[in-house]
Parts: C-alpha cells; sequence; structure tokens
C-alpha cells in the first residue's frame, strides 16, 4: 500500500457526508446447521464477552476465537448508519451471543475519510482491552463530534489538510475534541499522541479499507460478514433484524 493512497484518502474532508449506506448486498449466506448449536463454556468459569483478541486482518474479535458462528461487522466512526447499529445491536451480539461461546464478533474498521481515520486510530490507542468499549463511546458521542469539525473555520481546514498525515491527524482530534474525550476514558495524551502520529498504524488501516473492497466488494458501511460470506442486505426490518435472522438461521435456532 503505498504512503500516496494514504495521503488521498486523508485529503477526503466530506467528513460523514458520503459513503455511508445501510448496507452492502451480498452473494451467499451460512449454511444452515443440522440442529441447533449448543453453548460453549469460557475456560475456567471466564466471560466470553473479556475475550478479544486481534485478528490477522487488522480487526478486534470479541469472544471465542472457535465460535461455530462467525460474524464481522466493517464499520466507519463517521458513519450514521454504524451508530444506529451500534446502540440497537451491540447489547444484544454481546449478551445473547457471544456469551454463549457460540458467536464471535469481530470489528473492522472501513475508513472513509480524515476524521474517520483519526477516531479509528483513537478507538484502537488502547490495544484489545479497550477497543469495544470506546468504539461504543465514539459512536455514542458522534453526533457532538460532527457538530465541533462543522462549527471550524473552513480556512483552519484547509491548513490541517496542508500538513503530512502524520502530523494531520493530531489537529484532527484537536479539532473534534477527540483529546479531551480520550483523556477522559483513561487514554493519557501521551500515549494518544503517539498513536496519532504512527504512520504504520495510519498505512494498517488505510490499507483494512483496501482489502475489504477488493475482496468482498463492499460499497457501504455497516457490511457483514457471517462465516465468511457476504450478509445480504437491503430487506425489510431494521440492519440488526435482518443480521439477527442471520444469526438465527446460522445458529439452528
Amino acid at each position: 500500500m503505498s504512503r500516496n493512497f494514504a495521503i488521498s484518502l486523508l485529503a477526503a474532508t466530506t467528513f460523514f457526508i458520503s459513503g455511508c449506506d445501510k448496507g452492502t448486498e451480498g452473494n451467499a449466506s451460512a449454511p444452515v446447521p443440522s440442529g441447533p448449536i449448543e453453548p460453549i463454556a469460557a475456560p475456567n468459569g471466564g466471560d466470553w464477552t473479556q475475550v478479544v483478541t486481534p485478528t490477522a486482518e487488522g480487526g478486534f474479535l470479541m469472544g471465542n476465537p472457535d465460535a461455530p458462528v462467525k460474524l464481522v461487522e466493517f464499520g466507519s466512526m463517521t458513519c450514521p448508519h454504524c451508530r444506529e447499529f451500534d446502540e440497537a445491536a451491540m447489547k444484544s451480539i454481546t449478551d445473547t451471543y457471544v456469551k454463549s461461546g457460540r458467536v464471535s464478533f469481530e470489528f473492522r474498521n472501513f475508513v472513509r475519510d480524515g476524521l474517520d481515520l483519526t477516531a479509528s486510530v483513537v478507538a484502537r490507542c488502547g490495544g484489545p482491552a479497550s477497543f469495544f468499549g470506546l468504539t461504543n463511546q465514539l459512536f455514542a458521542d458522534q453526533p457532538q463530534m460532527f457538530e465541533k469539525v462543522q462549527a471550524a473555520d473552513p480556512a483552519q481546514l484547509n491548513a490541517i489538510e496542508a500538513l503530512p498525515p502524520a502530523q494531520k491527524l493530531p489537529r484532527f482530534a484537536e479539532l473534534a475534541g477527540l483529546k479531551q474525550w480520550a483523556a477522559l476514558r483513561g487514554l493519557p495524551s501521551a500515549k494518544l499522541d503517539q498513536c496519532l502520529a504512527d504512520q504504520g498504524q495510519i498505512d494498517r488501516l488505510v490499507q483494512m479499507q483496501s482489502d475489504a473492497t477488493s475482496t468482498y466488494e463492499l460499497s457501504g458501511t455497516p457490511s457483514f460478514l457471517l462465516n465468511g460470506a457476504v450478509v445480504e442486505l437491503g430487506g425489510s426490518g431494521t440492519i440488526w433484524n435482518q443480521v439477527e435472522g442471520k444469526l438465527r438461521e446460522a445458529l439452528g435456532s
């Protein structure tokens, strides 16, 4: 992945307005098991929702790594539909599905613009242990983040755009109030500064978006894989209702 590609993505200052869709039509669904899949206990009486591991694709996976049903979300931190899905779905995903050990849930950042990239770095900066908590809170505070950016002086935005990528993200974070936001949630400012200036992390996130697009032909967020197959959306009901229906089929329930 070239540095120029990362720079061109960061130059997109339309932020959250374009590119967010209610989902992506896929080409397959997970096979239906012959009978209901039984719960799988976590080791040593533990809780699968507390098991979070990085994946080879760059995401973070919550739950049983060997769960028979694997749900993957491609989400954007500046996508209002992703925020709606997070609000509607995450409690059920964790309490009903992940805790049972039958389903794992992986989130892969699908960055669309400079603010999205900045927020994604913030969410990932504390590593696996804090990723899902920070992601959930960023979605909850998405409207306030938008308001701060919309209130910025256009000349200030232009000045930020003229900076190299590793300097650009810290300025976006300041503009959106994300530095103070992160500090209030236990992420030290010095640590966040390191993350925002980490060109390797920036390149990794851009590459994840490129890989998702080329491999699965995704055109919007949120989009989903269920046991490796793109989930078809666009029918009746909310995104979560449609995804949960597919989950139940995959679990044989």
